[in-house]
């Protein structure tokens, strides 16, 4: 899916890349003055398994794709400047800690935004100098406190103070986590801008500003895991991996005797998480897998038996953690691609009393963006995308000043100059 004409009015696209039990994808897009995002183009990959239950497995796998779908992306939207890209990270090694760092100025003076860059850094050296083999995959401040007074916001460039402190969620994992995808990038011309932990994007594309302030969950259900993620405030107040999700789904419908391509079309198209909801007698013929002029009857009722007893697997212990937090949430939101099964909302809602809606990342997304994009397994790329902007707003990228491209600015200067001494100075609506 692309544009069919590219408007960036930034030389370097946003790039965001998902890398996903089932694929690996990315996505470009542009930022409009109104802060939304027009998307420029998709691609993505399954040529070759590179991550196994939300861990990258296969380095080499893992760059040649990203490698891939970098160079298949720039093609299809014309850009050539597709050279930095920023990443989501999760899986089952993922943990969530509370950390917190203090300086003195001994009196109150201006706080300084390198004093809270080397509080932060600080922090992660640490948790990562205490728990060898652990990295600090993301550092988020929940709260300052400025003489003992307690704000949710980062400190104002006018605030005073003598005595500070930040306190801090650290998402923490197996070191190997980091450093397989850092080296999966490495082994590509291309690179991480930054990198995000999956919670914090999916957050950021579908919480709004009184979610946060209620309290809020968000379940995210993807091929090989799913995670239960609850925030209160600028908080992260839990978090939990479960090594299952969609495939594994598709995997117990292949019991059937059908080929794992037709399971998970089975799944998608007619499958239900509630077997009491069917109410349809169908059943569907499909080809069966060790004999190709042979068919397996499949009942609309025991394809939900099926789902059912599985979602129970996945989903009951984290149900059981979510009411315990009943009365500090106000909504959970579902997404992902394993929660587009028909039904879900339904069944998520008859396990908790906690409201239960599909969280929508499309108030980010211009008019004209594809229907495709607002689909809950999008949702983790556009939330890297809006995290990435952030970034890019605190951090913006150099232009790349080889010799080549400082001659092409000089002709393109010279050219101008031409034209405006050819005509007169006139412009192009006039001409």
């Amino acid at each position: 899916m692309a544009r069919k004409k590219s408007e960036a009015t930034e030389p370097h696209p946003l790039v965001a890349i998902d890398m996903g039990g089932h694929s690996v994808r990315a996505m470009a897009a542009e930022r409009t003055e109104e802060g939304l995002f027009r998307i420029l183009g998709v691609e993505s990959s399954n040529r070759f398994p590179c991550v196994e239950r939300g861990v990258v497995s296969n380095q080499s796998n893992a760059g040649y794709i990203i490698g891939e779908i970098m160079k298949l992306l720039a093609n299809r939207i014309h850009h050539p400047l597709l050279t930095k890209a920023f990443v989501s990270l999760g899986g089952r090694s993922m943990k969530i800690a509370s950390v917190m760092s203090k300086r003195d100025q001994v009196r109150q003076k201006e706080i300084p935004q390198h004093l809270l860059d080397e509080m932060e850094q600080e922090c992660k050296q640490k948790i990562e100098s205490r728990n060898p083999g652990v990295a600090v995959l993301d550092l988020l401040p929940s709260h300052y406190v400025l003489d003992g007074k307690e704000q949710d916001e980062e400190p104002r460039p006018e605030q005073r103070a003598a005595l500070i402190e930040v306190h801090y969620i650290a998402f923490v994992g197996k070191k190997e986590l980091e450093q397989k995808v850092l080296d999966s990038f490495i082994r590509t011309p291309k690179h991480i801008e930054h990198a995000y932990v999956r919670p914090d994007a999916l957050l950021s594309a579908l919480a709004t500003a009184e979610d946060l302030r209620k309290g809020c969950a968000i379940l995210d259900m993807g091929a090989q895991t799913t995670t239960l993620s609850i925030y209160k405030g600028n908080q992260f107040l839990y978090t939990k991996v479960i090594s299952q999700g969609g495939y594994d789904i598709s995997r117990d419908i292949e019991q059937l005797g059908i080929s794992l391509a037709y399971a998970e079309r089975l799944k998608c198209q007619f499958g239900c998480a509630m077997a009491e909801q069917v109410t349809v007698t169908h059943c569907y013929r499909v080809p069966e897998a060790s004999a190709p002029e042979g068919y397996v009857a499949v009942r609309a009722v025991d394809l939900a038996s099926i789902i059912e007893a599985r979602l129970d697997q996945i989903v009951l212990p984290l149900m059981s953690d979510l009411n315990q937090f009943a009365d500090r949430i106000g909504v959970l939101y579902i997404t992902g691609g394993g929660s587009m099964i028909n039904g879900m909302e339904a069944y998520l809602q008859h396990k908790t009393s906690i409201p239960v809606m599909y969280g929508s990342h499309a108030p980010w997304l211009t008019h004209d963006s594809p229907d495709e994009v607002c689909a809950p397994n999008y949702a983790s790329l556009v939330g890297t995308l809006i995290l990435g902007a952030g970034y890019r707003d605190e951090h913006p990228m150099e232009e790349p000043e080889d010799d080549l491209l400082k001659r092409l600015k000089k002709l393109k200067n010279k050219l101008e100059e031409d034209t405006v001494d050819i005509f007169g100075g006139l412009d192009n609506d006039n001409l």
